[in-house]
């Protein structure tokens, strides 16, 4: 059998969700499409990157650097996985691209469209790879659904979508660095987990390619606290066809349901359950047989990991193949979803500085 194809990262920033990557990198499983090596750790002192590797990645001897320009020089390193505070993406990446490294960048990928814009134009001219880590597309469980939606028509004319992600901080008792406080990092609940309820009602309501997305109607409200937003509702519509989502994320309370989107059609409805609305863990099909009453037929997605190996196998491939950007999540999605949420803000009142650059 030939060797699986190896990609080589360079892991910039070593916070919660570096950590919860490069665990999905090194974890074993049946079936895997490529060999995953951390190469390089790119953190604030030789010390933090120290301690990272070895308790995330014990078996591997990445090169540690204390800042992120020296592993963007790294030759041996591939692709650069972004894990910062939104706020830095917009520099980090032009610096990453600079340097000639392809990247995949956490979701956020920016504070706001013109950042996104910005970054895209400047790995368009440096002609490297660039892709917003927005790991929920990856997962088999969402090309599946689209495909019972779009293709099988398992719920009939789809009409309505709900989804929402209720995560529990104490914003008022942080302290003002914060990022989950300070607004400078891109604080709110609508860029950190917002954008996972507003993800399932694109990839569930819109069955357009990349080339084809439209952008829906937006009516939004916001509610702050300690100058920070904590609850954002929104109503999406689509004028083409009539469909409609509600969605709300929420820092003010906790998960009641595990059912984190719901999708109703003209024979039947959808539900997802999972922990939450960025860990789905399956799905069932409620097709109505007779009026009232229903058949069910439950989808179940284990997984390696907490799910991240599918977006870090599908960017390895493209990297390797020279692409310059994803199919499952494409520039113009990204721009799409930056788009969204600036005017979910500017009519929820929400502003960042970045906002005013």
């Amino acid at each position: 059998m030939s060797e699986l194809p190896t990609c080589r990262w360079g892991i910039v920033a070593t916070g919660l969700i570096s950590s919860w990557f490069v665990a999905d990198l090194v974890v074993e499983r049946d079936g895997a499409k490529v060999k995953h090596v951390i190469q390089a750790i790119g953190s604030s002192s030789s010390e933090k990157g120290r301690e990272f590797a070895f308790k995330h990645c014990p078996n591997a001897t990445p090169t540690i650097y204390a800042s992120y320009t020296e592993l963007y020089s790294d030759p041996d390193v591939d692709c650069v996985y972004i894990g910062t505070p939104h706020s830095f993406h917009r520099q980090n990446c032009l610096d990453a691209i600079a340097a000639g490294k392809n990247i995949l960048c956490e979701k956020p990928f920016a504070i706001n469209a013109r950042e996104a814009r910005e970054v895209l134009e400047a790995a368009k001219k440096k002609g490297v790879y660039i892709a917003e880590a927005m790991w929920l597309r990856h997962r088999p469980i969402v090309a599946d659904l689209r495909k019972v939606l779009f293709e099988q028509h398992g719920i009939g004319e789809v009409s309505f979508l709900s989804s929402q992600y209720n995560l529990p901080v104490d914003v008022a008792s942080l302290p003002s660095t914060s990022r989950y406080r300070d607004v400078k990092l891109g604080a709110g609940s609508l860029l950190d987990v917002g954008i996972y309820p507003l993800t399932w009602a694109l990839v569930c309501l819109d069955p357009s390619d990349s080339q084809n997305l439209e952008l829906p109607n937006i009516l939004a409200a916001q509610t702050h606290s300690s100058g920070v937003e904590v609850t954002t509702s929104v109503i999406l519509h689509y004028a083409s066809t009539g469909r409609q989502a509600t969605i709300l994320s929420t820092f003010t309370a906790a998960p009641a349901s595990n059912v984190v989107c719901r999708i109703h059609g003209s024979k039947g409805y959808i539900d997802v359950t999972g922990h939450d609305a960025s860990h789905p863990a399956s799905f069932t099909v409620y097709r109505e047989i007779s009026q009232g009453k229903f058949e069910a037929q439950e989808h179940d997605y284990p997984h390696p990991g907490q799910g991240f190996i599918y977006e870090a196998d599908n960017t390895a491939l493209d990297v390797l193949a020279h692409h310059t950007e994803s199919a499952t999540m494409p520039w113009a999605e990204t721009i799409r979803v930056m788009e969204i949420m600036d005017e979910i803000r500017r009519q929820g009142g929400t502003v960042y500085p970045q906002d005013q650059a």
